[in-house]
């Protein structure tokens, strides 16, 4: 079977239908907005004296690639089954399975002494 699927872009500033996605940014922060030609004009002409007198900050060009929404682990994170491993020694009773609560991981840290 066969589908079509579209994709309709509503102006989110009047919500009629928009033309297409505007990405700007300021103050470190980027934005998308979704406008009629009309609108974007406006946007680009509102901003003009400003871009007029800017420069191109470093690496603008190549986009950040996107967050995977998993931040790295830690190089000073303990190993959490040592974690488990040691509190269940000293009796402490602690799931198999899940995030090891970080006030077991302060104690951990603070019984295994500086690195």
């Amino acid at each position: 079977m066969a589908q079509k699927v579209q994709t309709l872009l509503i102006d989110d500033l009047d919500g009629g239908e928009a033309d297409g996605t505007v990405r700007f940014g300021i103050d470190g922060a980027d934005y998308e907005i979704d406008l009629s030609a009309r609108h974007a004009e406006a946007l680009r002409k509102a901003l003009a004296p400003y871009l007029g007198a800017a420069r191109r900050a470093p690496g603008s060009a190549a986009r950040r690639p996107g967050r995977t929404g998993r931040r790295a682990a830690s190089a000073a994170a303990p190993d959490p089954t040592a974690v488990r491993g040691w509190a269940k020694s000293q009796g402490i009773d602690v799931k198999d399975r899940g995030r090891v609560p970080a006030e077991l991981v302060a104690k951990f840290k603070a019984a295994a002494g500086p690195d």
